[in-house]
């Protein structure tokens, strides 16, 4: 993917005094004004009116406006049909508004046609439009949705899709069209094309009002709702948002409710609690983001009111892990971790490392300790090829506390697939043992894993793994995972014995980033794409085989169907010998020359084609479809001009020179319909001009 780059911005400063209407109502109202705008030849009277809509809350909103340049759309098989545009969402945005348009360009008899546009914030979109299966231990959870449609006669779409409170970093939209059901096109014949364009609308507050631990912040409510936003420090395990001294005028009930989190279009990334009558309110998330801001949103279901209340939160920090002591050796610690690694890495590439716990180090005795955090070392190998190593191979898993690994990601991490590896030694048993659980979380860890169902911290969804003495090894792969901090979260987990607080096990672990899913396997190539600066990792697969790791083969080929295309298709160029053999006999050296040249080639270059197993390359894969090509017109190019029976000195320049201009021809486009049907046309004019001109001398 080359997409051309191409991003407009504003920024303007508004500010905003009290007006009854609410985010929604106001844009709304705004939306025809918009589209039309931005199907106008221009986008800054759009962008004008973007800035000037109007004000609402008591606060200072900024505007900004962010435009993709348009890429053509192309049917789907596979993640490299998708046209990938990256946002940035900015912290205190309290709406954002895609504006997405669909176009259609030329072609004929273009009737009815969906688009699809997917949606996640942090990282990209995992999509299965043709509902192929995934590989084993993968975990997926499919990205909201949009379908687009240009009915027939119809030059384009435009549609309008709201999130308020958006979770603020990276947000990713995805667009294709259907199914590509294998049709083949001749370039340069007009084709129905669509052309997609995203553009981000956004409104952020400046100056939201922070809620400071345990001190009340004193607000008036009116049908706007009210936005507050909380910080969350490291190793919090509890937030509480507070609502005291509620009063409205009219009635015994305030109508409040209070929401927790930023919207991610998935289920469980906001807390919401409503309040009733006039007494004290409160919501609360436990485990929730670690070293993060949340936006806090007290709204009413009474109309056309005012009331007066005061808001508070508090953090509950009951869980850290010991501390390091400042004479922590970092080189000896370094080479303690490379050295099983150094006879096959050969070196110690760009490294990073946590240094959370060590054994043996002090610890702050009035702090609680509830959770061991052994360091981890991230060792970045080449792009989207990483990997996590923990300063002990072998980790030693209790019953009574749990040990938890921070894996930090970057957001170029987001564009591969995170694998997980666990291995029990059923050697190391102790006590009542039954399994070790682990649990594997963004933003914040898990801490009581033998009691968690769900592996689920406050606002994010976990990914639970498991190994036991009848399954010592445990696989977890998660394509796309999120830009965030990782915490993986190991207990064992006891059975009835009354020894439970003596169960331990010994666990290794693995955990890597790679650009694709075991690289994609036999039947499958990984592919680095790129749309703009953002880089991510998919697989193309071939002979028939699907899937996002190519492991789907409900339409694979076997190996003999494999094996006899290939047969047929290489062996089909020996037609060419009776040619060549006759061309030797009449004395047409060139021309037999130039025919074994494109048999030779061709067999060799689709023996070189072939999607599946059954391939041999006797040179670079380029060369030979060059040569293919080349050979098959210059063939045909020599043949026609032969039949006109011109001179030799006179046949000989056509042939040269129409080589050349082939050669050239195939080195700018080597699919193009010109590159066949113009030296055919040329050379079917010369022989009818021979043929007319020798016709004519002849009565003569």
């Amino acid at each position: 993917m080359r997409p051309t780059s191409s991003i407009s911005v504003l920024n303007q400063e508004v500010t905003c005094h009290n007006s009854p209407q609410t985010f929604e109502e106001h844009y709304n109202g705004l939306t025809e004004e918009i589209v039309n705008c931005n199907m106008g030849k221009t986008l800054a009277p759009c962008l004008l009116l973007f800035v000037i809509a109007g004000c609402f809350g008591d606060l200072t909103y900024l505007n900004g406006i962010y435009s993709k340049a348009p890429q053509r759309l192309s049917k789907y098989s596979w993640f490299g049909n998708v046209r990938l545009h990256h946002f940035r969402v900015p912290e205190d945005a309290v709406l954002v508004r895609w504006l997405l348009t669909v176009s259609r360009g030329s072609g004929l008899n273009c009737g009815n046609q969906n688009i699809t546009v997917h949606f996640r914030a942090g990282a990209p979109p995992v999509i299965n439009p043709i509902e192929t299966a995934f590989p084993n231990s993968t975990s997926v959870s499919l990205a909201h949705n949009l379908t687009l449609t240009i009915p027939s006669g119809q030059s384009g779409n435009v549609t309008l899709f709201n999130v308020t409170h958006p979770k603020p970093g990276d947000w990713f939209l995805a667009a294709h069209m259907p199914k590509d059901e294998g049709k083949i096109e001749q370039q340069g014949l007009p084709s129905c094309s669509y052309l997609f364009q995203a553009q981000m609308f956004l409104r952020r507050a400046a100056d939201l009002p922070i809620l400071q631990h345990n001190i009340p912040l004193y607000q008036t409510l009116t049908t706007t709702p009210a936005l507050f936003k909380v910080f969350v420090p490291e190793f919090t395990s509890r937030l509480d948002v507070f609502i005291l001294n509620c009063s409205v005028k009219l009635g015994n009930d305030c109508g409040l409710s209070i929401t927790v989190g930023s919207s991610t279009l998935r289920q469980g990334s906001e807390v919401k609690q409503n309040c009733s009558g006039l007494e004290s309110c409160s919501a609360s998330v436990l485990i929730p983001p670690w070293n993060s801001w949340l936006l806090v949103t007290v709204e009413t279901s009474q109309p056309n009111t005012t009331i007066p209340f005061s808001i508070s939160a508090n953090v509950t920090v009951g869980c850290k892990p010991l501390s390091v002591s400042s004479d922590f050796n970092t080189s000896a610690f370094i080479r303690t971790i490379t050295a099983p690694q150094s006879n096959s890495s050969g070196g110690l590439s760009n490294t990073s490392v946590s240094m959370r716990d060590q054994p043996g180090l002090r610890a702050n005795s009035s702090e609680p300790v509830c959770m061991r955090s052994p360091s981890v070392l991230r060792d970045e190998q080449d792009v989207l090829s990483l990997r996590f190593i923990v300063s002990s191979s072998n980790l030693t898993v209790t019953s009574d506390l749990p040990t938890v690994l921070t894996l930090e990601h970057s957001p170029g991490d987001s564009g591969g697939t995170f694998v997980v590896q666990l291995h029990l030694n059923t050697s190391s048993l102790v006590g009542g043992f039954a399994r070790v659980k682990a649990c594997l979380t963004p933003s914040a860890p898990v801490l009581h894993v033998n009691l968690s169902q769900t592996c689920a911290t406050g606002l994010m969804q976990g990914y639970s793994l498991s190994v036991s003495s009848n399954e010592s090894q445990a696989l977890l792969r998660i394509p796309f995972p999120d830009t965030a901090v990782w915490y993986l979260s190991l207990q064992t987990v006891c059975n009835d014995s009354v020894d439970c607080r003596n169960a331990s096990a010994i666990v290794s672990a693995s955990v890597s980033v790679s650009a694709c899913i075991d690289d994609c396997g036999p039947y499958g190539e990984c592919r680095l794409l790129r749309t703009y600066s953002y880089l991510y990792g998919a697989c193309v697969c071939k002979a028939g085989w699907q899937g996002w790791g190519c492991t789907d083969g409900a339409t694979a080929q076997s190996y003999s169907r494999q094996m006899a295309a290939a047969l047929l298709l290489t062996l089909s160029n020996f037609f060419f010998i009776p040619p060549i053999v006759v061309a030797l006999y009449r004395g047409y050296h060139v021309e037999a020359t130039i025919y074994f040249f494109t048999m030779f080639f061709s067999t060799f270059y689709h023996a070189c084609d072939q999607p599946g197993v059954t391939v041999m390359c006797i040179m670079d894969y380029d060369t030979l479809q060059f040569c293919d090509f080349l050979g098959s017109v210059v063939s045909v190019w020599v043949t026609i001009v032969c039949m006109a029976r011109l001179q030799d000195p006179v046949k000989y320049l056509l042939f040269m020179a129409g080589t050349l201009v082939i050669s050239m021809a195939m080195q700018l486009d080597r699919r193009g319909l010109w590159n066949l049907l113009g030296p055919v046309l040329f050379a079917l004019v010369i022989m009818v001009t021979s043929w007319t001109g020798g016709v004519t001398c002849g009565r003569s």
